[in-house]
């Protein structure tokens, strides 16, 4: 432990600062349950979530990891795969998998790094007050290994998965449509489904969009998710 710890530290000393949304995900080559993989480059064309939980064999943890699977399929189905992080070594991931198998019945199908503390700080990670206890984060990676989100969360607090699979959908429909998404969708209490038109940039097109569009004033405006 005591080895971990001040590996943690020398590593923090070295550190640039954790990356940022809209930058390129840090180059890495990492340990993990399926073998060796050098992010991001090695699912290039793919969408994909790392995310870190504290330690395995933990009760939210293990819950987490149960969601994630139940939902992998989703996720694979928008393109996007799932990894996993926490600053444990990878027989002890293995073990943990081979647990929920074991005892709960779910096959973990993703694979999860074995991190030394170097990822952790690199992304920025480790819980303050603990020193080799990763946060519940979430770092979602575009297709062009561009960072789009950013989440954390406590470690008391389990992450809400449904959310995550909707944030990916939500980025999807941006690209493909060039729109906004406003709260809660596709179940927002003003528009149902339905997509933000960005704003206006000049004012005549100011003028024509209660024309062209569904309309609260021109600066809000919004079309039906299928009429495009």
């Amino acid at each position: 432990m005591g080895e971990k710890i001040y590996e943690l530290k020398k590593i923090k000393k070295k550190g640039k600062g954790m990356p940022l949304i809209g930058d390129k995900f840090p180059k890495m080559e990492v340990q993990t349950t399926q073998g060796m993989m050098k992010l991001p480059e090695e699912l290039k064309g793919k969408w994909f979530i790392l995310f870190s939980h504290p330690a395995d064999f933990t009760p939210v943890c293990t819950t987490e990891f149960i969601a994630f699977q139940n939902r992998y399929e989703q996720f694979k189905e928008l393109n996007c795969e799932l990894i996993g992080l926490s600053v444990d070594q990878v027989f002890s991931h293995l073990k943990w998998i081979e647990w929920i198998k074991e005892k709960m019945d779910v096959e973990i199908q993703f694979p999860v790094i074995a991190d030394t503390g170097k990822v952790a700080n690199t992304l920025g990670l480790i819980h303050p007050s603990k020193a080799t206890n990763t946060v519940r984060a979430v770092f979602i990676v575009d297709s062009s290994g561009i960072i789009r989100a950013i989440l954390y969360y406590p470690q008391e607090l389990g992450r809400n998965m449904d959310e995550i699979l909707r944030m990916i959908e939500g980025f999807k429909t941006i690209e493909e449509k060039s729109v906004a998404i406003p709260a809660n969708w596709p179940n927002n209490e003003l528009i149902g489904k339905g997509l933000i038109i960005p704003p206006a940039t000049d004012v005549e097109t100011a003028k024509k969009r209660t024309e062209q569009y569904k309309c609260y004033d021109w600066w809000l405006c919004y079309r039906n998710y299928h009429k495009w």
